[in-house]
C-alpha cells in the first residue's frame, strides 16, 4: 500500500475511517445550516449573534476538555466515544426538528450550540489519542495526517451539499440528515475488534488532570506548540465565522455561494493532509514556515476585490493551515509518554478550540463595527507576529530541538534484538 495511505493497512483503522469520513462530510452539512438560520432566520445577518453560537459551541471545550481528558486515560475510549458520538446525534436531532417544525429560537440555538459543544468536548481527547490505539506508532503520523484529510474530505463535500439542499428542502431536513450521519461513526466503533486495540495496561491509578499539566509544565517544546495552538485556533481558524460575513456582507452572496467558500478551502486542507499523511515526522521548519504563509493568505483574504479571487486564495490558505494543525497534532502526540497522552491532547484541544469561545464573540462584535475585512486582518497580525517571535524564540532555544529529536523513537529494525532497548531520553 503507498505511503499516504499505509494505515489504512490495519483492519481497525480502516473500519474507523470509512465511519468517519460519513460523519465528518454531516458535520460540516450541520455547520453550514446552522450558521445560515442564524443569520437568515433568527436574525437579520447578525454578525453578533453568529459569534456568540459559534462561542457557544466551543466554549465547553475550554471549561471540560481537561477534564474530559482524564476520562479517556481513565476508561476505554472506545465506550467515551460511543457516549458521546450518541449525544451529539441526539442534539443534532433536536435542533433539527425545532427548525423543521418552526419552534427554533435564537435562545434555543444558544442552549443547543452549548449542549452539542460539551458532548465534543469529551469526545475531543479520546478521539484524538484513539488513533494511536489502533495503530502502531510507526504509522501514527501518517493515521495522524488521514484523520485530517478525512476531516476536510467532509469539509470538501460538506457545505457544497449543505447550500443544494438548503435551496432545494430547507436548513430543517438538512440538520436531520446531519443527525442521521452519526450512525456511520457509532457503527463503525462497534465493529472494530478490541483485541486489536494497544490500550494501556489499567493500574487501577486514576490520571488526574494536574498530572497531564505538571507533564506539559516541563516540556518547553509542548508549551510553544500550544502557544502557537491557541493563536492559530483563537484568531486564525475561524472561517465559519469569516466565510459567512465575506459572502454575506462584502460580496452580497447567498447561501449557494457560501456553501461554495466553504468545499473551495477544503480543497487546500484535503492537499495539505494529504501531503502531512506522507511525512515520517513534522518538524518545526515546517510548523512555523507554514503559519507564516498562512498569515500572508489571509493578508491576501483581507483585501481580495471579488468573489471569485476570494474564494481562490482560499485553497492555498486551507494548505497551510492544514500543515499548522496536523504537524502541532503530530508533534505533540508522537512526543508524549502513553500514560498521559489523552490528558495532554485534552489540554492541546483545549488550547487550540478553546480560544474560540474567546475569540469568536469579540470577532463578531468587531466585522459588526469595522467590517468582515478588518476582522481577518486580525487574523494576519496575531498569527503572523506568532510565526515570527516563535521563530527567534526556536532559533535562540536550541535544546527545543533537541529535545523533539531525543523523544522521536529509534526505529526498532536498527537495534539488534541480543542487546537491551536504549533507554528513552527525558
Amino acid at each position: 500500500m503507498s505511503a499516504m495511505f499505509s494505515a489504512l493497512s490495519v483492519r481497525n483503522y480502516r473500519i474507523y475511517a470509512a465511519g468517519a469520513i460519513v460523519s465528518n462530510t454531516g458535520t460540516w452539512m450541520g455547520r453550514v445550516a446552522q450558521d445560515w438560520v442564524v443569520l437568515t432566520e433568527l436574525t437579520d445577518n447578525s454578525a453578533q449573534a453568529l459569534g456568540i453560537v459559534t462561542g457557544l459551541q466551543f466554549l465547553p471545550i475550554l471549561l471540560f476538555t481537561p477534564f474530559a481528558g482524564a476520562i479517556s486515560d481513565n476508561f476505554p475510549k472506545r465506550r467515551v466515544m460511543l457516549i458521546s458520538q450518541s449525544a451529539m446525534a441526539f442534539f443534532a436531532v433536536l435542533m433539527g426538528v425545532a427548525v423543521l417544525t418552526g419552534h427554533m429560537q435564537l435562545w434555543h440555538m444558544f442552549v443547543l450550540a452549548f449542549l452539542s459543544g460539551t458532548a465534543a468536548a469529551v469526545d475531543a481527547p479520546a478521539r484524538q489519542s484513539f488513533v494511536s490505539e489502533m495503530v502502531p506508532k510507526a504509522k501514527l503520523t501518517n493515521a495522524v495526517g488521514l484523520n485530517s484529510a478525512s476531516f476536510h474530505s467532509g469539509r470538501l463535500l460538506g457545505p457544497g451539499v449543505a447550500g443544494l439542499l438548503i435551496a432545494a428542502f430547507g436548513t430543517g431536513p438538512t440538520l436531520l440528515l446531519n443527525a442521521l450521519t452519526f450512525v456511520a461513526v457509532i457503527v463503525a466503533l462497534l465493529m472494530l475488534d478490541p483485541r486489536q486495540l494497544s490500550s494501556k495496561p489499567r493500574t487501577g491509578e486514576r490520571g488526574r488532570v494536574r498530572e497531564g499539566i505538571a507533564y506539559v509544565r516541563g516540556r518547553p517544546d509542548i508549551m510553544l506548540i500550544l502557544v502557537i495552538a491557541f493563536m492559530h485556533g483563537t484568531f486564525g481558524m475561524n472561517f465559519q465565522l469569516f466565510n459567512a460575513l465575506m459572502s454575506t456582507e462584502a460580496f452580497d452572496k447567498d447561501v449557494t455561494e457560501f456553501g461554495i467558500t466553504g468545499s473551495i478551502m477544503a480543497i487546500g486542507s484535503l492537499a495539505g493532509a494529504l501531503m502531512a499523511a506522507r511525512r515520517e515526522r513534522p518538524r518545526w521548519r515546517l510548523l512555523l514556515g507554514s503559519l507564516a504563509a498562512f498569515a500572508l493568505c489571509t493578508l491576501l483574504l483581507a483585501f481580495s476585490p471579488s468573489f471569485t479571487l476570494y474564494t481562490l486564495l482560499l485553497i492555498p490558505t486551507g494548505f497551510f493551515a492544514l500543515n499548522v494543525m496536523v504537524s502541532a497534532n503530530s508533534m505533540v502526540q508522537l512526543t508524549v509518554d502513553q500514560h498521559v497522552r489523552g490528558r495532554v491532547m485534552a489540554l492541546y484541544m483545549t488550547i487550540f478550540m478553546g480560544g474560540t469561545p474567546l475569540g469568536a464573540p469579540f470577532l463578531g462584535w468587531f466585522a459588526e463595527q469595522f467590517g468582515p475585512r478588518a476582522v481577518i486582518l486580525i487574523a494576519t497580525v496575531m498569527c503572523g507576529g506568532t510565526a515570527i517571535l516563535a521563530t527567534i524564540y526556536v532559533m535562540r532555544h536550541d535544546q527545543l530541538r533537541l529535545r523533539f529529536r531525543a523523544t522521536w523513537p529509534r526505529p526498532v529494525h536498527l537495534v539488534r534484538m541480543t542487546e537491551p532497548l536504549p533507554e528513552k531520553v527525558t
